[in-house]
C-alpha cells in the first residue's frame, strides 16, 4: 500500500465504466476527475464482452486509450480481470459453465455472476482473457494495482462442482472411513460405501448432515479461492512489482477472508452503511476494523462505498450533507489508506442505473459532485496519515468456521447468531473510544491486554488451549453464551460445557435454555437488569457469581481468576446496558482505557479512534457534542487548535494532532 499512497497520499477514486458512454464524455470525465482530487480509478471490472466480444476475439483498442487518457490525466489505474460477469456467448455456447442451485436448476446469463467455480471451461476461458489483458498492459504507466474478479461469492451444486467436492474430501480425509468418522453417518444411515454417492448438500427432505455442510462451506470457499490465486499468479508472473486485491464485502457469511487475506498484497472492502440503520456507524467501525485485522494491522483500501442512496434495498434512504465525508473519514481513522466509490458517473441503463454515483445524472454542477471535489481537496490535509497504524490492546475473536457451524439449522434457537453477538460485544467498546483489533480464533494473544470472545461455537483443542494459556499468563478473557460446544468437525464435546474453557472459566453448565421475552437478572450488590433469548443452567466451580438470574439464584455472569489472569463468562444475552457495565468491568481488570484522556465518557454518538498520532473525533449523531481532547492539538482538517475541548456539530469531523 506504501507503493501506491507515496507521492499520492490517501487515495481518492472510484469505479470507472467508460465503456457506457461515447468516447466525447470520457474527455470531460478526465478533467472533471483532477478537479475533484481522483487519484485512483477501478476499470473494466464488468467488461470481458467489450474486451473479447466473440471467443477468442480480442478489443483492446478502447482500453488502450482510456489507460493512456488516465495517465495523461495524472490517474492511477486499478485494473480489474473481468472475470466476474462472463459474456452471454459463454453461457449459451456452454451451458455447464453456468452455475446450478441446491434445488438443481440453472441459473441463466442476463444478470452477472454466472459461473460455476469448478467448471474447466470457465477456467480456460478466464484465465486467456488474464493472460492477454496482463501482457498488453504490463509496464503501462497508468498501471498501479490489479483487481482480480469482483465480490467473490458464487455457488454451485452441478455435477462437476460435486466432482471436484468429493476430490477436496479425498485430499482431506484420505478415505472414506475417515470420512464417514468425520461426517458422523451412522446417524441416519448416511454411511457413504463409495466416493461416488457423495453429492453437495442439495435439497433433501429434512435436515442435511451439519458436518457435511461445514466441509461444503470450506470447500465453496477454497474453490473460489483456487480461482482468485490462477488469475493473480498470471499477473504476478508479468507484473512482479504490481500489487493485486479482490474486493471483500465485510462480514460475508459464505466466503471465509481469513483464508483468503494472506493471498492479496492488499486488503481492499465493498461497505454500504444503511442509513436508516442506528447501529450503523458502529457496524461499520466494525467493519473497517475487520479488513484491518484481515491485513494484520497494514493499512487497507475502501474499494466500493456510496455517494448516495442506492439502489438494492426495498427503500433506499439518501445520504444527508455531510454523510459522504463523515463515513469516509471513519474509514481513513480506522486504517483506510484509499477511498473509492460505486461508482464515477452514474449509470443511463442496466440493473444499477438509478445507484448514486460521484457525477449524478443531473452532473457535475449538483450538491453532491460539489460534495466530492470538496472531500477530495480536504484529503490532501490527511497526507501524513497514510501508511499509520492504528494501535489496539483489545482483541475481539471471530471465526467464519465457528459462524457456518453455529447456524446450521437443527439447533436450540435460530436467534442467537454468531454476527449480531459480535456487534453486541463490539458496540460498548466502541462507545468507549476503544480501539479493537479483530482477529481469527488461532491468532496470537500475547499482545493484548483484553481478549473479547462473543461466541465461539466452534473451537479446536489447540485454540481453546491458547485462550487458556492467555489467561493463565495474565491476560483478560471475557466469553459470551454457546461457546465452546463443538469441535473442528461440529460434534458436539460431551460433558459439561464448555467443556474445553471449563477450567479457565471457573464453571460449567448442563443445560442450554433459551427463552421467550426477556429475564430478570440481578448483580451481587443487588440492582436488575434483563436478558433475552438465551439463559444457561450454570453451576460455579470456583469462579465469582457476578450476576444471577432472579429468583432462581443460578449464574447469569461470572468472573474467575486463573492463573494470573481473570476470565468472565456470559450466559445469557444482557440488554445493551448491562453488557456495557460487564464490559467495563473487564476493561477494569486490563487496564485499558479509551482514546479520549483520562479515560473520559464519549457523548452519545461521537466515535473516537487514535490512528498515529492523530486522534479522530467523529459525531454521527444529530446533536452538536463537546468532546474532552488533549491540548493544544491542531485539527488537521480546519487548521484550528483545540485546548481542552473539541466542539462537533452533527456529522462533524475533527483530526487532532497534539503540538506535544
Amino acid at each position: 500500500m506504501n507503493a501506491l499512497t507515496r507521492g499520492r497520499g490517501l487515495l481518492f477514486g472510484g469505479d470507472y465504466n467508460p465503456e457506457q458512454w461515447p468516447e466525447h464524455v470520457w474527455a470531460e470525465d478526465a478533467e472533471l476527475m483532477k478537479a475533484a482530487g481522483v487519484n485512483l480509478v477501478t476499470v473494466g471490472v464488468f467488461s470481458w464482452a467489450r474486451l473479447e466480444p466473440e471467443p477468442g476475439a480480442r478489443d483492446f483498442g478502447w482500453l488502450d486509450r482510456v489507460m493512456d487518457l488516465m495517465d495523461g490525466a495524472g490517474i492511477a489505474v486499478d485494473l480489474a480481470t473481468p472475470t466476474a460477469s462472463p459474456p452471454p456467448w459463454l453461457g449459451h455456447r456452454w451451458p455447464q459453465t453456468l452455475p446450478v442451485d441446491e434445488s438443481g436448476h440453472r441459473l441463466w446469463y442476463g444478470s452477472r455472476n454466472q459461473f460455476c467455480p469448478s467448471s474447466p471451461v470457465y477456467r480456460e476461458r478466464a484465465l486467456g482473457i488474464v493472460t492477454d489483458l496482463a501482457d498488453r498492459y504490463a509496464g503501462h504507466p497508468a498501471l498501479a494495482l490489479w483487481h482480480v474478479g469482483n465480490e467473490y461469492g458464487q455457488v454451485c451444486h452441478c455435477d462437476e462442482s460435486a466432482a471436484a467436492f468429493r476430490a477436496w474430501l479425498q485430499d482431506k480425509y484420505g478415505d472414506l472411513a475417515t470420512l464417514n468418522e468425520a461426517w458422523g453417518t451412522t446417524f441416519w444411515s448416511q454411511r457413504y460405501s463409495d466416493w461416488a454417492e457423495i453429492v453437495t448438500p442439495r435439497r433433501a427432505p429434512y435436515l442435511i448432515n451439519p458436518t457435511q455442510q461445514l466441509d461444503w462451506r470450506r470447500f465453496c470457499s477454497d474453490a473460489l479461492l483456487a480461482h482468485y490465486r490462477a488469475e493473480r499468479d498470471i499477473l504476478r508472473g508479468r507484473t512482479p512489482d504490481t500489487p493485486v486485491t479482490t474486493n471483500f464485502m465485510g462480514l460475508f457469511k459464505p466466503v471465509d477472508y481469513w483464508s483468503w487475506a494472506g493471498e492479496e498484497d492488499i486488503v481492499s472492502n465493498d461497505c454500504y452503511p444503511d442509513p436508516g440503520d442506528p447501529l450503523s456507524p458502529a457496524r461499520t467501525a466494525l467493519t473497517h476494523d475487520l479488513m484491518r485485522g484481515l491485513g494484520r494491522g497494514r493499512p487497507w483500501l475502501l474499494m466500493e462505498q456510496s455517494a448516495g442512496a442506492v439502489n438494492w434495498r426495498p427503500h433506499n434512504l439518501p445520504k444527508p450533507p455531510g454523510q459522504l465525508r463523515l463515513e469516509s473519514l471513519q474509514a481513513v481513522a480506522r486504517g483506510a489508506d484509499g477511498l473509492c466509490y460505486f461508482q464515477w458517473r452514474a449509470s443511463r441503463f442496466g440493473a444499477e442505473r438509478f445507484h448514486a454515483a460521484m457525477v449524478p445524472h443531473a452532473g457535475p454542477d449538483t450538491r453532491l459532485h460539489a460534495e466530492v471535489r470538496a472531500h477530495g481537496r480536504e484529503l490532501r490535509a490527511l497526507s501524513s496519515v497514510a501508511g499509520q497504524p492504528v494501535p489496539a490492546r483489545v482483541a475481539l475473536v471471530f471465526g467464519w468456521e465457528s459462524w457456518w457451524a453455529l447456524e446450521e439449522r437443527g439447533r436450540p434457537s435460530d436467534r442467537l447468531n454468531a454476527t449480531d453477538q459480535l456487534l453486541a460485544y463490539y458496540v460498548p467498546l466502541w462507545e468507549r473510544g476503544v480501539s479493537v483489533d479483530v482477529v481469527p480464533p488461532s491468532a496470537g494473544l500475547a499482545g493484548y491486554a483484553l481478549v473479547v470472545v462473543p461466541n465461539l461455537f466452534l473451537v479446536s483443542d489447540r485454540d481453546a488451549a491458547a485462550l487458556t494459556d492467555y489467561v493463565r499468563g495474565g491476560g483478560v478473557l471475557m466469553v459470551g453464551p454457546f461457546s465452546g460446544i463443538v469441535d473442528d468437525r461440529a460434534h458436539v464435546r460431551t460433558g459439561r460445557f464448555p467443556a474445553p474453557l471449563r477450567e479457565v472459566i471457573g464453571a460449567s453448565g448442563e443445560e442450554w435454555l433459551p427463552v421467550d421475552g426477556e429475564v430478570r437478572c440481578r448483580w451481587s450488590g443487588g440492582a436488575e437488569f434483563t436478558a433475552r433469548t438465551w439463559t444457561e443452567l450454570m453451576a460455579a466451580e470456583g469462579a465469582e457469581a457476578v450476576a444471577e438470574f432472579a429468583g432462581s439464584g443460578r449464574p447469569a455472569v461470572l468472573r474467575h481468576r486463573a492463573g494470573e489472569g481473570v476470565a468472565w463468562y456470559v450466559a445469557t444475552m444482557p440488554e445493551p446496558a448491562a453488557l456495557a457495565e460487564v464490559t467495563a468491568r473487564a476493561l477494569a481488570d486490563a487496564g485499558v482505557r479509551g482514546a479520549v484522556p483520562g479515560g473520559a465518557r464519549l457523548p452519545p454518538d461521537v466515535e473516537a479512534v487514535r490512528r498515529g498520532d492523530v486522534l479522530f473525533l467523529l459525531n454521527h449523531g444529530a446533536e452538536t457534542a463537546s468532546v474532552p481532547v488533549p491540548g493544544p492539538a491542531e485539527d488537521l482538517l480546519t487548521g484550528a487548535t483545540a485546548d481542552g475541548a473539541v466542539t462537533l456539530a452533527p456529522r462533524a469531523v475533527a483530526a487532532l494532532r497534539s503540538h506535544g
